[in-house]
This record gives C-alpha cells, structure tokens and sequence, in this order.
C-alpha cells in the first residue's frame, strides 16, 4: 500500500500550522487599534498655488 509516513507528517504540520493561524487571527483582531486617517500631502497643495498664480 505504501508509506503513510509523509501524509501523516504533512496532515499533522498542516494542522499545527492551521492553530497557530486562527490563535493569530484571534489575538490580532481584538488588540489592533483602529487606523487614524493620515492628513493630505502638501503636493497637492503645492499644485493648487501654481494654478492659481
């Protein structure tokens, strides 16, 4: 039948890896703060007074 060796490695890693990332996804979704919005760019600024003059 063959060798069950790397199927059974691949599942178990498979699964560890699928636990360490939901206990992320846990973790990170409630300590994340919300994002601030960031303030324009003085180029746009910059632009709008050359079409002005």
């Amino acid at each position: 039948m063959g060798q069950n060796l790397k199927t059974r490695q691949k599942r178990r890693r498979r699964k560890l890896y699928l636990k360490r990332k939901n206990e992320r996804m846990k973790a990170g979704a409630s300590s994340k703060p919300a994002k601030a919005d960031k303030p324009a760019k003085k180029t746009a600024k910059k632009a709008a007074k050359k079409v002005a003059k």
